[in-house]
């Protein structure tokens, strides 16, 4: 079947397309060189609408025990946001924390066609992958996190060979169906097991006397030379603390040149001057970030209102829990890997810390130069829920509307942040490239976030409307892999997407330890532990995308 949109202005940056007007051919499902004399089989005038491709969300939390225990913990979440069944679609609910199918739906109707879940502790990379086989609509994909496990300290305080370590983390990402490594807290969460309060960079885990610096070096080295094409992703030290922007300093330069990405970089962006000892560090990081071309980033924008924070960060969530709104949290020990954190906050505009928690984020993304290496997210759902994108997409691209916020917010906090100062705005190439042409470079999707010959039909048509919030939150069609999947923001076709993994090469001869290892301290044997393929692909649903990997000295 050959379709054709014709007459769209094209924002495509991968192929360094600017708003130009152009005819887009797709056949079945995958975007063609003009044919000749072909016939048509579906032509859409697109005249006057801005055409982009499928947004891509790098990091949102989609699956995995975290949020099961989100959606446990908080029905009034589901009773203030029900979704009603329609012909098409199955009813779901949650606003923070909606269910599998819900956030689906959303996604593709905000013209969102991939999402990566940022935190699959592997022993739960089980349920993960059921929730996102669950959640229609959108690819998936998932990273694995690694740092604060027992075998990988266990490797670092006996000073492995760095080869051992990479088997490790490659034998993780294929036991997990995995296509990336992330690291929290690096050390901190088994840290927390043993007592300690806080874990900085150079700081000695009690146990196992190694450093966070020492974590982040090795898993960044181990993914640069395995081929993986997103770097580690690393959610680092001290989170949320007053005075993390030094932690943050000096990580970026500490990783001596190695790819980072830094995600949620607005909760790790806190100075301490004045009288309230909380500030804004956001110039002082995107300076670094401007300066450091191996790093890249994600905001994890704060936005007002309702919301849950979930977070593989144990020892940072126990903090938070003083917070709580409503006041109920779980924070948990997950066995001989990591930690789970679930505390719902509610941000306020009259509050100086969320108010400049929220103009942090914003000095960020408008400091940093490069929109290739800032990817824009909430977080979701820990600054707010990913529904929140076309009005962050509106303060980025709009200086009065983002004024006009600022008159809102507590004025103490306002007074504190040079946003005011700031006349950046966006535009739409700079908003395709962070959301849809930067992702998918990162994550090494060849064929997604861009409109060139080969690429897959995933395709977003906007109406260019002064209001952008209206414009991206409404999008009039969305395609997915060349069919039609929603029209003027609803779903008019259910589609289930593929799960992408990275499958880098690996002495197999690792599994005679771990093999002792899990009989001797795991409650699961090692086989069960790892997912095949058909746990991926039930009942012909879904499909593997096998990233490549080229290991690299």
């Amino acid at each position: 079947m050959l379709i054709k949109l014709t007459g769209g202005k094209v924002y495509d940056p991968a192929n360094g397309i600017d708003g130009e007007i152009r005819d887009i051919y797709v056949r079945d499902g995958v975007i063609v060189a003009p044919p000749a004399d072909a016939r048509i089989d579906e032509e859409y005038s697109l005249h006057g609408r801005v055409v982009m491709a499928g947004a891509i969300d790098p990091h949102t939390h989609i699956g995995g025990g975290k949020m099961t225990i989100g959606r446990l913990m908080l029905p009034e979440d589901h009773r203030g946001d029900p979704v009603c069944r329609g012909h098409l679609t199955r009813a779901g609910c949650g606003h923070a924390v909606p269910s599998t199918l819900t956030a689906g739906y959303r996604y593709a109707e905000m013209g969102y066609t991939a999402c990566f879940e940022p935190a699959m502790l592997p022993a739960n990379a089980r349920q993960a992958h059921m929730e996102m086989a669950d959640t229609p609509m959108v690819d998936k994909g998932a990273f694995a996190m690694l740092g604060s496990d027992d075998f990988f300290l266990r490797q670092l305080a006996a000073e492995d060979d760095i080869e051992a370590i990479k088997d490790y983390v490659a034998w993780t990402l294929h036991a997990t169906q995995a296509i990336a490594i992330k690291v929290v807290n690096p050390g901190g969460i088994s840290a927390f097991k043993f007592n300690q309060r806080q874990l900085d960079l150079d700081e000695q885990h009690v146990h196992y006397g190694i450093t966070p610096r020492d974590v982040l070096l090795t898993l960044s080295r181990a993914v640069k030379e395995l081929g993986v094409t997103h770097p580690l992703h690393v959610h680092g030290c001290n989170l949320g603390v007053p005075g993390n922007v030094e932690t943050t300093e000096n990580t970026i330069i500490g990783m001596n040149g190695l790819p980072v990405h830094l995600t949620h970089i607005q909760f790790h962006s806190y100075g301490t001057e004045g009288d309230r000892k909380f500030s804004s560090g956001a110039a002082r990081v995107a300076e670094l970030v401007n300066s450091h071309k191996n790093v890249s980033i994600d905001v994890g924008q704060v936005l007002f209102g309702q919301t849950c924070t979930a977070s593989g960060d144990s020892m940072r969530q126990y903090g938070n829990t003083k917070s709580a709104n409503p006041k109920k949290w779980v924070v948990m020990d997950i066995e001989c890997d990591a930690g789970c954190g679930v505390v719902p906050m509610r941000y306020r505009d009259k509050s100086f810390v969320n108010a400049l928690q929220w103009a942090i984020g914003l000095e960020l993304f408008l400091l940093i130069d490069d929109p290739w290496r800032i990817f824009l997210t909430t977080d979701h759902p820990n600054g707010a829920p990913f529904t929140f994108y076309p009005h962050l997409i509106r303060l980025l691209m709009d200086k009065g509307f983002r004024n006009d916020m600022m008159q809102k917010i507590n004025p103490d906090a306002a007074a504190s942040s040079v946003l005011a100062s700031l006349d950046r705005e966006y535009t739409l190439y700079e908003v395709a490239i962070m959301t849809r042409a930067g992702p998918a470079r990162s994550l090494g999707l060849k064929n997604r976030g861009h409109l060139g010959v080969g690429a897959c039909g995933d395709i977003t048509v906007y109406q260019d409307l002064a209001d952008r919030e209206a414009m991206f939150a409404t999008p009039v069609f969305v395609f997915k892999n060349g069919e039609l999947v929603v029209k003027g923001g609803r779903i008019v076709k259910v589609v289930q997407g593929a799960t992408h993994v990275a499958r880098p090469d690996f002495d197999r001869g690792i599994e005679k330890s771990l093999r002792r290892y899990f009989e001797r301290y795991h409650t699961v044997g090692l086989d069960n532990f790892k997912l095949s393929d058909d746990e991926i692909i039930t009942d012909g649903r879904g499909r593997l995308v096998i990233q490549p990997t080229a290991a690299r000295a």
